[in-house]
């Protein structure tokens, strides 16, 4: 349980601090305020990655040289320090030389109104999400796949130089085949545990009447090294590693057909929730407990009917933190901490704690 969460030099906030209801806490305001950057401050406190961008120099406000988020989950003090020269993280104020026991503290799933781009978005947006499970699901996944990309980096490098080095791109591609066999035996056996709980999840929020099925699709064949050899002329004529977990894919289908193509908005948009409650109930059922669950701006995009499939599917127990813009629809959701963020001129933002609004 996330109990107290306070941020220094994050996106628009110089300083700000917010404490939690064990249950549900709901932040609502308009837009541009701030509230999604709550929710990702959460996710780099506990996760040490954004949600929203591939590295975390954007996230630091304007003007500082770093940024802090500090935090009490599970009575465990959370610190962390990020600057684009140096980062610290510590675990009850001891600095931990490396992450593995620091990402043991916390996992979490984050529903974002941008969704449905992991049903109609590229193969890139389906490997993060992959990525950001396999990561709290496996120990060594995080560590496998930064070997993964820091091969792939050194090997597209080499292969873009003219002439290409070809004795350099050689000395990379054996462990950018050992790192990337592990890669996807990884992701395999992710989405074979995934699958199930998707499919249950979409059969209780979406349509009953349609077949959702998910599939790991490689982005090369079961020999990663002979694929790589038998790519060597399309490498060398674009200059960059065309097979691989790179290329990975996860295949959403609709009464099999390509969801991406032939599923409505609203069938889309179900398999973009299937998804997320599959991703936390395979992690309460791994790890014995509910993950912590971020919902940004999820329930305004809903219908009644879905918004109350939904609340009711997700794991029993599990701490709850929600944004909103507004609150039409909170008398649908159990009584829980509300406040209001607000710019207050030369204050900035600031929280107001709502009484008497039926929460």
């Amino acid at each position: 349980m996330l109990r107290k969460l306070a941020i220094r030099d994050f996106r628009c906030f110089p300083r700000f601090e917010l404490e939690f209801d064990p249950e549900i806490t709901c932040i609502v305001g308009g837009n541009a305020l701030g509230k999604t950057s709550l929710l990702e401050a959460v996710v780099v406190l506990t996760r040490l990655q954004s949600p929203r961008t591939n590295s975390l120099a954007p996230v630091i406000r304007t003007g500082a040289n770093g940024l802090v988020v500090d935090g009490i989950v599970d009575n465990r003090h959370m610190q962390f320090y990020y600057s684009p020269k140096r980062r610290k993280l510590a675990l009850d104020s001891v600095e931990q030389k490396d992450a593995h026991d620091y990402l043991q503290v916390a996992r979490l799933v984050f529903f974002a109104n941008t969704d449905i781009d992991l049903v109609r978005g590229t193969g890139e947006e389906r490997r993060k999400f992959l990525d950001f499970l396999g990561s709290q699901f496996f120990r060594d996944y995080r560590s496998i796949l930064r070997s993964y990309d820091r091969a792939l980096r050194s090997r597209n490098a080499y292969l873009k130089m003219t002439p290409a080095r070809t004795r350099e791109v050689a000395a990379y591609t054996r462990p950018l085949i050992d790192v990337g066999q592990q890669l996807t035996e990884l992701r395999d056996s992710l989405v074979r545990r995934l699958e199930p709980k998707a499919v249950a999840a979409f059969n209780l929020i979406g349509d009953r009447d349609e077949q959702f099925g998910l599939e790991y699709h490689s982005g090369s064949s079961a020999d990663f090294g002979a694929a790589l050899a038998a790519s060597a002329e399309e490498e060398a004529r674009l200059r960059t590693t065309v097979v691989g977990p790179h290329r990975d894919d996860l295949l959403l289908q609709l009464s099999r057909q390509s969801a991406a193509i032939y599923a409505s908005e609203g069938q889309q948009r179900s398999i973009a929730i299937a998804l997320k409650v599959g991703h936390a109930c395979l992690l309460e059922s791994e790890f014995g407990r509910s993950p912590l669950l971020l919902l940004d701006d999820v329930f305004g995009e809903l219908d009644i009917g879905r918004r109350n499939r939904l609340f009711a599917n997700l794991p029993a127990g599990g701490q709850r933190i929600i944004t909103t813009t507004s609150l039409a629809w909170l008398n649908d959701v159990p009584t829980g901490k509300l406040y209001e963020i607000k710019d207050d001129g030369a204050r900035g933002r600031v929280l107001e704690e709502v009484s008497g609004s039926g929460f």
